[in-house]
């Protein structure tokens, strides 16, 4: 209801007419005081807010029905839909959460599409009838939300009685905003009778929903759509600022205390610092004060008390300039460790760089610099995906090119129509030519942690080969994919030997590459591995990460061939490296007939990949002991990326 009561949804035919016909509302608030109230916001959203909604409209594009039927399942159970019914629903969601970023770019075409379109008439003229409701129109929806006794003006007296750093808090923490909100809603919904009535709390008393339910669904967007916590931080944050709230700051009590415009440092972990950045013919500089850095620290650590790895971002804003520097201080870096804060991130233009400052000792200064596309396109006919990044880090005044924690590259995409997402890669420039790094895909970026810097840019890698037709049905796709990562290569001359074997060296820089688990500072002291050997980086990671251990304290054995078991058990280590909360269902194995054959130093290894579904048996078995192809480890390494 809310998202489409800024869409300027009709509920009913009555509705519809009186949009068709131009009636006059009998509502307290009109069409256009909503809709200059939502431009007025849109008008205060920072580009890099933008960002976040464009990012949550693309990801709600994608969102399947059995996904929304699980979102919204608190309320669709209540309204007890048939299918082409919740078919409409997740249309209409999907169109009004298109509308999110089409309103800031000045789009109003698709809220006509919106409130004219039959079907969603239709539904919403059912959902009346259940509720036993007449003339249930937009104007309702309206007031419900608009009107002096709807959610807004409920949201604003409960956050009149709260302090500054209330406010920032609320902004930043879900839990406070779902407190918030079912506060806020129960209120409304009260009014269902009497004075002061509105239709629609009436429609959802009847319907039996409750505060609790809808605040159920809203907790299911933040999880499961993961763009939606920051498009809700952004409009909150532009909603203060074109609507400054009255609160209990200062020497002053009750709703006479100060004003909230946009503070500082808005919410704790987001500095804007897009006044202190200035531009020299083509190159950009950053201008921190250290003390107001340190304050953005107090504001974060006290944000999340007793909370661990906090980032503090330096929101740079739109910069006009192909060269931005970013100086950080030595006391900055040294406050950052001593007030537990782990990483600085720096944004501006939709690239963010997350440099975890723990790992130094002395004043470090980012350079981006964006260079030309022919960079890339002159050396491969790989279609671009992003522009192309330059990234130097200097420590101490000394370039620094290998970094013992990985820095983290969010790099925006830019032409992706027509091209499959799941096929792009972080490329590395390296003496004109490229090599794969991989990345994740979130919505209109993609992500790589990087532990050496250099030139980089995202492309679509279309990997073929000649000889996996025998496997195409069941690993075809799979091994384009982890090819196309950089994680795993073909033999030479266009083919990929699905059926060889694979060696434990092979299978440790596979892992290692998928997961962007590199990391050059990593060492190993087995005497069968030659500081020279291809595989020595990684097997070095994985040994030092415990994800593999050798076949005793001094050796390794990196020619020998994997087995099954053997490599879910590397697979099990490395994600729980990386997700410690994931769980293992110790009857997993109770589906593998052979279960018994799995060496006891293995078994939890292949619970738990069999419990997330990271490895499947063939006709009810595992077949623990078979030495793993190269095919299989392919699957096996696509579905490890694709773990949440």
């Amino acid at each position: 209801m809310a998202a489409a009561s800024v869409a300027g949804f009709p509920f009913s035919s009555e509705g519809l007419a009186k949009h068709l016909n131009g009636v006059a509302s009998a509502a307290s608030v009109s069409h256009d005081t909503v809709k200059n109230k939502i431009k007025a916001i849109y008008s205060n959203l920072t580009v890099t807010e933008a960002t976040y909604l464009k990012a949550y409209s693309t990801e709600v594009a994608g969102l399947s029905q059995d996904k929304f039927d699980e979102i919204f399942a608190p309320v669709l159970g209540k309204l007890e839909l048939n299918p082409e019914e919740k078919a409409t629903s997740l249309k209409l969601f999907k169109s009004v959460s298109s509308v999110v970023y089409n309103v800031y770019a000045d789009d109003f075409d698709a809220l006509k599409e919106i409130r004219y379109d039959v079907d969603n008439v239709k539904l919403f003229n059912s959902i009346a009838a259940k509720a036993q409701v007449e003339g249930l129109t937009f104007d309702d929806i309206l007031d419900f939300f608009f009107a002096t006794n709807g959610v807004e003006a409920e949201l604003r007296a409960l956050l009149g009685s709260k302090s500054n750093a209330d406010l920032i808090n609320i902004i930043a923490n879900p839990e406070s905003q779902k407190t918030l909100v079912k506060d806020a809603v129960y209120k409304v919904l009260q009014h269902k009778t009497g004075a002061g009535e509105l239709t629609v709390s009436q429609a959802v008393y009847n319907l039996g929903i409750t505060a609790d339910d809808i605040v159920k669904t809203f907790n299911n967007v933040n999880t499961e759509i993961k763009s939606a916590k920051q498009a809700t931080q952004a409009l909150a944050l532009a909603y203060i600022r074109t609507y400054p709230l009255v609160t209990t700051d200062g020497n002053n009590t009750g709703n006479t205390g100060g004003v909230i415009t946009t503070p500082t440092t808005p919410v704790p972990g987001v500095y804007d610092v897009s006044k202190q950045v200035t531009v020299v013919g083509n190159k950009a500089t950053l201008n921190l004060v250290d003390a107001d850095v340190l304050k953005a620290f107090d504001a974060l650590v006290a944000a999340n008390a007793g909370k661990t790895g906090l980032t503090l971002t330096l929101n740079l804003g739109t910069v006009n300039a192909a060269t931005v520097e970013v100086p950080l201080s030595k006391a900055i870096i040294e406050a950052a460790k001593a007030k537990g804060i782990a990483n600085v991130a720096v944004t501006f233009n939709g690239l963010t760089v997350t440099i975890p400052v723990t790992q130094f000792g002395e004043a470090v200064t980012l350079t981006v610099s964006t260079e030309a596309d022919t960079t890339v396109t002159s050396i491969t006919t790989l279609k671009l995906a992003s522009k192309v990044y330059s990234f130097d880090l200097t420590v101490g005044g000394v370039a620094t090119t290998t970094f013992k924690q990985p820095l983290t590259i969010k790099l925006p995409l830019v032409a992706t129509t027509g091209l499959d997402k799941e096929l792009l890669s972080v490329a590395k420039i390296v003496y004109g030519a490229l090599q794969f790094q991989g990345g994740v895909v979130d919505g209109d970026y993609i992500v790589e942690p990087r532990d050496t810097f250099s030139s980089y840019a995202v492309v679509e890698n279309k990997v073929t080969f000649s000889d996996i037709a025998i496997v195409q049905a069941w690993a075809g796709r799979q091994i384009q994919v982890v090819a196309a990562k950089g994680a795993i290569e073909g033999i030479g001359s266009g083919k990929f030997a699905p059926k060889s074997n694979v060696t434990r060296a092979e299978f440790a820089k596979m892992l290692i590459r998928a997961l962007n688990l590199e990391n050059s500072t990593a060492t190993e002291s087995f005497s069968d591995v030659a500081s020279t050997a291809w595989y020595a980086p990684y097997v070095a990671v994985a040994a030092e990460k415990g994800i593999i251990t050798g076949r005793n304290a001094s050796t390794f054995d990196p020619n020998a061939t994997i087995t099954r078991a053997e490599m879910a058990t590397m697979i099990s280590r490395a994600v729980k490296s990386l997700n410690p909360a994931a769980a293992t269902d110790a009857s997993a194995l109770s589906k593998f007939s052979d279960a018994a054959k799995i060496s006891a130093s293995l078994k939890d290894g292949v619970a738990f990949a069999a419990s997330n579904n990271l490895v499947i048996g063939n006709a009810g078995k595992f077949n623990p002991n078979n030495t793993a192809t190269r095919a299989e480890a392919a699957v096996i390494i696509y579905r490890t990326i694709n773990f949440k």
